[in-house]
């Protein structure tokens, strides 16, 4: 069983699917995901889509969708056990998840690390009772399982195999129907229904701003895996900027990109990867950033900021995420040509941090030696 309750869990799940069943290719797959996990062979029991929510507060109208998907999960564990259980991300529900496995006697392996080192580290502990094996992205979180006595494999992280763009920019745009004379600034505005409501107006109205500075440019949006055209259309209907919203070829679209708006989550380190300077944006409830502000202690929200440990790129969070400073932030990348080589120099060095490639394929043979 693997579960993923979020695009880029479900993308990672869909590939460990794939990595496994080249190992042992009778291996029958059951779990939470979405159409990525489904074109891989995994029997979903309950759809990944309808899980994605960000904020501690957000989470609250959401219990009902959220208690019916661990309902369903928790009774197939117990009806029907599998080999192991392969838990990514999403850690509040998979945790509550691993105990039920730990009760049925179902091994548990992890993947993508609860973010101990960077708040609520007394979680360890718990973690150790119902988790079998770690695998983590970061080898500065080794040590932090080491000590508590759990299980734990530096895997590496699986976007440094995803993320290899095989087109130069000008390439890039003309395949996508686009216009490379012209600069083109990617809009990431995240792949959670809750997520697009409170940020996509924010990513439209600073584009709008930069269109009025600068009219030669040119939007693309990516749409996510987990989000379907009419969730985007009440915000895109009606508007004059120049949008062109594409489905399935991420990659390609941000090799196109000069510069990038995007909001806090995987897509930041993708554009890392690609070497495209952006800015990070983020925002919750009131309630939820002045709860979080007090219990997070790293510096940095972006885990590209946190794994170079400086500020690479730009964090405009809550208050700070409003369409003026985003814009301007934009501005700089595009028309102060020595900030922008800056920040990409800065990106390489990221990449290489993360090592050679090959994650998902460890996580698989981690997998494979559990069962």
């Amino acid at each position: 069983m693997i579960v993923a309750g979020e695009a880029s869990g479900e993308m990672y799940g869909a590939n460990i699917a794939k990595e496994i069943r080249a190992l042992a290719p009778d291996t029958r797959f059951t779990g939470m995901g979405g159409d990525l996990m489904r074109a891989a062979g995994v029997e979903t029991l309950w759809d990944a889509n309808v899980m994605a929510v960000m904020g501690l507060f957000e989470v609250v109208g959401h219990l009902p969708t959220i208690a019916k998907g661990f309902t369903v999960l928790k009774k197939r564990l117990q009806s029907d056990p599998p080999d192991l259980l392969i838990l990514i991300d999403y850690p509040d529900f998979n945790l509550r998840l691993a105990k039920v496995a730990k009760k049925a006697g179902v091994k548990v392996l992890y993947f993508i690390s609860p973010t101990v080192w960077a708040w609520r580290s007394g979680r360890v502990v718990g973690i150790g009772k119902v988790v079998d094996r770690m695998a983590v992205l970061f080898p500065f979180e080794v040590p932090f399982y080491e000590k508590a006595g759990i299980p734990v494999s530096f895997v590496g992280h699986p976007l440094v195999d995803m993320v290899r763009p095989e087109l130069s920019r000008d390439e890039a745009l003309k395949s996508l129907g686009l216009d490379p004379s012209r600069r083109t600034v990617g809009l990431f505005p995240g792949s959670r229904k809750s997520v697009i409501k409170r940020m996509l107006p924010v990513v439209l109205e600073s584009a709008a701003l930069l269109t009025e500075r600068m009219p030669d440019l040119q939007f693309v949006l990516p749409l996510a895996s987990s989000l379907r055209p009419e969730d985007l259309a009440p915000y895109l209907q009606g508007n004059s900027l120049q949008i062109s919203v594409i489905s399935g070829r991420n990659h390609d679209l941000m090799t196109g990109c000069d510069a990038a708006i995007a909001v806090s989550g995987t897509v930041i380190m993708e554009l890392a990867l690609v070497g495209v300077p952006s800015v990070l944006i983020y925002k919750v409830s009131p309630l939820s950033y002045e709860i979080g502000k007090r219990v997070i202690n790293v510096p940095h929200i972006g885990i590209c900021n946190i794994v170079a440990d400086k500020r690479v790129v730009k964090e405009l969070i809550q208050h700070e995420a409003e369409p003026m400073a985003i814009a301007d932030e934009i501005d700089d990348i595009l028309n102060e040509p020595g900030y922008a080589a800056g920040m990409k120099e800065e990106l390489a060095g990221i990449r290489v941090k993360l090592g050679s490639g090959g994650a998902l394929g460890r996580v698989a043979r981690l997998a494979m030696e559990m069962m």
